[in-house]
């Protein structure tokens, strides 16, 4: 080979190097700019301008300007303040209502880059009205709450479990508790339920909840964005977890912590949903392995499942607190059945376990009944 024809195919081997090169880190640059939008606690500039231009029509923007005028009622409204120190000795924050006369007492997650008030700004009142205390909790992360990124369940689920024990240490709590939340906040509730949760956790609500961190960024990055998950941004993505969070996208899941479930659990998400498809709680649903009721609403978006179709949602949430509040706790599992429960540094925070609730007359498993009209 002459000269002239070796430094020709050297030239060019190092053109596809170099285009090779730039190409990865353009690729390595646009994920990591896509995971910390999605765990780093700073909120990008442009998210509340956008977060509007999603109202799109006049409908939604009806419920939007309704929604934010129930959240500062619902925020302005007397209620106690509370703060316990999580697993990791971030300080999480809480906003605890009392009703009188109160039957069992809620315990409500938001979604990501949200806000409590906002969330449950359209439910709180039937939540009231129907005899339930609840405590609000500001997610890590977020908010009043402290923590420089968001675990996407994999860190909150043993904040869950900290206010669990907070609230059974309480003199004046009402039991039995509820676990509820929408979104990553369904995704929290639903992964602590793997976790050794106190027998006056009587159910789960879990509203449009995804399966894990790792399916829900692959969704979005594919569907929603129309960049591919797989092969090196996957790993990025998985490396940008695990040093963040100490843990890994996709170590565990909601799949993996309900198979070990032993309350009901109420699952709801409308068929309209296009940030967490239907699908997601679909299988959710399918690896419960407690008794569980499916609520799926038909022409639903995101979060909206309770406004399109709210007589209908209070009537099963209705129906799920009667079965359930009398309900005597499942049989614990055997301790080689138990999930790896640690959190990714110190233990979890304890106190005094709550009290075991008085079961009543045996009632047909919960999960005998359907209310999926997809």
């Amino acid at each position: 080979m002459n000269e002239k024809k070796r430094n020709a195919i050297l030239a060019a081997v190092a053109s596809v190097s170099t285009a090779v090169c730039g190409a990865t880190a353009i690729s390595y640059a646009v994920t990591r700019m896509m995971l910390s939008f999605a765990i780093d606690r700073k909120d990008p500039p442009q998210f509340e301008k956008r977060r509007d231009a999603m109202a799109g029509s006049g409908k939604l923007r009806q419920i939007f300007a309704e929604q934010r005028e129930n959240s500062e009622k619902l925020a302005s409204l007397p209620h106690e303040t509370v703060e316990i120190e999580g697993f990791d000795g971030v300080r999480l924050i809480g906003h605890y209502f009392r009703v009188d006369d109160a039957k069992r007492t809620v315990v409500a997650f938001h979604g990501w880059r949200s806000a409590w008030s906002r969330d449950f700004s359209m439910i709180y009142d039937f939540w009231f009205k129907n005899g339930c205390n609840v405590l609000f909790v500001e997610q890590r992360g977020q908010k009043g709450s402290s923590g420089e990124y968001m675990g996407f369940g994999l860190l909150e689920r043993f904040d869950c479990q900290g206010w669990v024990n907070y609230l059974t240490a309480r003199n004046d709590t009402v039991t039995p508790l509820y676990l509820a939340g929408v979104s990553m906040g369904a995704a929290t509730v639903l992964m602590a339920s793997g976790l050794n949760l106190p027998d006056c956790v009587h159910g789960i609500l879990a509203d449009c909840g995804f399966t894990s961190p790792y399916a829900i960024w692959k969704y979005v990055s594919e569907k929603n964005l129309h960049l591919p998950f797989t092969g090196f941004r996957a790993k990025v993505a998985s490396d940008i977890c695990r040093r963040k969070l100490n843990n890994s996208d996709s170590r565990y899941s909601a799949e993996d912590a309900l198979r070990f479930c032993r309350v009901p659990v109420l699952f709801a998400h409308g068929a309209a949903d296009k940030f967490v498809p239907v699908t997601m709680t679909y299988q959710n649903y399918l690896a419960c392995a407690s008794e569980k009721r499916l609520l799926i609403v038909p022409g639903a978006d995101h979060g909206m499942s309770y406004l399109v179709e709210r007589e209908r949602y209070e009537k099963e949430v209705l129906d799920f607190f009667a079965y359930c509040d009398g309900r005597a706790p499942a049989p614990a599992p055997l301790p080689e059945e138990t999930p790896e429960e640690n959190p990714p540094a110190v233990e979890p925070i304890k106190t005094k376990p709550g009290k075991r609730a008085k079961g009543k007359k045996k009632k047909a498993p919960y999960d005998a009944k359907q209310t999926d009209e997809a």
